[in-house]
Formats: structure tokens, sequence, C-alpha cells
């Protein structure tokens, strides 16, 4: 049976890439440094470098705690392509965003509609449009569609 993962992997393998060595933030070109599938903290510095298991099993673990914030924030019935699509946003711009985001109450407010539009807030990094995050929301609100439908 698909499930919300068999829509989200492919938009985090396709929009975050995987590195096995740490690389600097596109928007700052330093900190956060990055490694695997757009894992960042502490941990994590230009010195930093994961083997291909290391990468798949941190992307697995984040994705099923973006999955369970979601699911908690969430108080009405999602498609799978819907959660997938959120899940990809929240893991890209981070759980505490997302939770304050209007997005979420458009939501719960079974705002469907607004909600697809609400993709295209979430753009810009560090005080610079990025034309991957449009491209990336882009497919993200197409997926979120899809499963409105």
């Amino acid at each position: 049976m698909i499930d919300w993962r068999d829509y989200c992997m492919p938009l985090i393998h396709q929009w975050e890439g995987c590195k096995l060595r740490a690389y600097p933030d596109p928007a700052t070109g330093g900190e956060p440094w990055t490694v695997g599938y757009g894992s960042t903290g502490p941990d994590i510095g230009p010195d930093t470098v994961w083997t291909q298991e290391q990468a798949d099993a941190d992307l697995a673990q984040r994705l099923d705690h973006v999955n369970s914030i979601v699911t908690q924030a969430v108080r009405v019935r999602m498609s799978r392509q819907q959660r997938a699509a959120i899940v990809s946003l929240a893991y890209n711009i981070g759980t505490g965003a997302w939770l304050q985001s209007t997005m979420l109450k458009c939501i719960n407010d079974s705002d469907y509609n607004r909600a697809c539009g609400q993709f295209g807030v979430w753009i810009i990094a560090n005080g610079v449009l990025m034309a991957g995050l449009i491209r990336r929301r882009a497919a993200e609100a197409e997926l979120f569609a899809e499963g409105t439908q």
C-alpha cells in the first residue's frame, strides 16, 4: 500500500539531494553547515562526513519526527499527498515555523485552496529569494493540490 512516504521521499531526494561531506548553507555561505539530506545541527561542521547509511537513517528518523508533529497539529483528515507535501515543507523550513504558519490554520479550517497558496510564502532564506525554493514550493503545492481533489 502506498503511504505518504512514497510521495514525500522523492521530493526530499530531489530538492534536498544527499551530500555526504558537509557543505555551507547556500544563503549564508557558512552556518548552518549541512550534510546528508539537509541535516543541520551543532554537531555538523565543515569537517563532517557521513556514510550513505548514516544519511538514509537520519532522513527516515527526521521524517518520522516531522510527521508526528504534523499529526499532532492537524485536526482534519489529510490525504497521503497532502501529508507528504506538508512534511516536505516542514522538514525544510522547520517544524517551529510551520506550527506558527498561516498554512496550518488554513488546513485546520479546511481551507485547502488558501493552504495550497501558502507554499509560495516560503521561498526566501536568510533574506534571499531562492530560485530552488520557488521550484520546490511549486512541486509541493502541486502534490498538495493533487491530494485535495
